[in-house]
């Protein structure tokens, strides 16, 4: 499967299981949503649990959090992560607080699906990556997977979590790993042992980052499209490089990244994120406070720039092979 399949297959393996799980959002339903991650969920269980929905943000949200509250477990889609802003009033101060707001009487038991990230040539409105802002919330959980297997194992233990988690799901990789090169031929999931999805029911619990390549000399922590590229650009460069894939940002696995910082002494963090803020910076802090002792050199972010994210100088902005190979030289200078 590609991730897109994996994450229709989520959907439609929870929807089988639990009759309480409603899929909505813009054109999720009979047009099986804009990269068709909805596609036949409609026709297989009806238009009352897989629903199109008014461009509204705010109205999907508010929805999603009144259905939460009376006992379903909504799933609603933002159809890109730039356009989550007008529901950011809901998520925050609506569904991240209603279980402590109520004192565990109800609670907001919503996954919201968004694809998120650039690579794709999609400019500034559609290639944003926000999960920064919903770090910072506490009350709400925040998931990236990097891997189809991963995307469907994470998405079914987000839908069966009774707290509010948002799941973006990077665009530039829904049909195949991404080294980074965009000149290069694309490669599609069929190839990647991270392809072999399979039909029926598994979950992988939040909150448990993996260790993609164990290595030596330098952890480097990434999630997304980010965990492909930094695996071609250690491969091209011979750096025996531990690599971890986050997978979860909140709960996040500090333990796994302190194990693996106290053994290599270096550390690098990359994100497709604006840098000021971005949550490389929380990352940072962490291994910094925690692992400051074992440290051999500074802390290394590799980040996007604190601008819109540009069009035409897309490939300059997104953290590729040149800005990244540039950080691990000097991270590994006296190494």
């Amino acid at each position: 499967m590609n991730m897109i399949q994996a994450i229709n297959s989520a959907m439609d393996v929870m929807m089988d299981r639990d009759p309480d799980i409603v899929v909505m959002g813009e054109d999720v339903g009979y047009f099986g949503g804009v990269f068709r991650a909805t596609a036949g969920l409609q026709s297989k269980y009806g238009k009352t649990r897989v629903f199109d929905t008014p461009i509204t943000e705010c109205g999907i949200i508010g929805v999603a959090v009144g259905m939460g509250a009376y006992g379903l477990r909504p799933v609603p889609e933002i159809q890109f992560a730039d356009y989550i802003y007008p529901a950011l009033d809901q998520l925050v101060s609506e569904a991240a607080r209603l279980r402590y707001r109520s004192a565990g009487e109800f609670t907001a038991p919503i996954t919201v699906r968004s694809p998120f990230g650039g690579g794709i040539f999609g400019g500034q409105t559609h290639s944003q990556s926000p999960e920064g802002i919903f770090t910072h919330v506490s009350g709400i959980k925040t998931v990236i997977p990097s891997t189809p297997y991963d995307a469907k194992g994470l998405l079914i233990a987000a839908i069966e979590d009774n707290d509010p988690t948002i799941f973006f799901e990077p665009k530039r990789i829904y049909n195949g790993p991404f080294d980074g090169h965009w000149d290069r031929p694309t490669q599609n999931w069929s190839q990647h042992p991270a392809g072999d999805v399979p039909t029926g029911y598994y979950k992988i619990e939040l909150g448990k980052a993996k260790v993609v390549r164990p290595g030596e000399a330098l952890t480097i922590l990434a999630y997304g499209t980010m965990v492909h590229v930094a695996l071609s650009v250690i491969a091209e460069a011979g750096v025996d490089a531990e690599v971890i894939d986050l997978r979860t940002l909140v709960p996040l696995d500090i333990e796994t990244i302190e194990a693996s910082v106290q053994k290599t002494g270096r550390c690098m963090i990359v994100h497709e994120a604006t840098r000021t803020s971005g949550f490389g910076a929380e990352l940072s802090a962490l291994v910094q406070e925690r692992c400051f002792y074992h440290l051999e050199a500074p802390i290394e972010r590799v980040t996007g720039f604190d601008t819109p994210y540009p069009h035409s100088l897309e490939w300059a902005y997104f953290p590729g092979p040149v800005r990244i190979g540039e950080a691990l030289k000097k991270i590994m200078k006296d190494a």
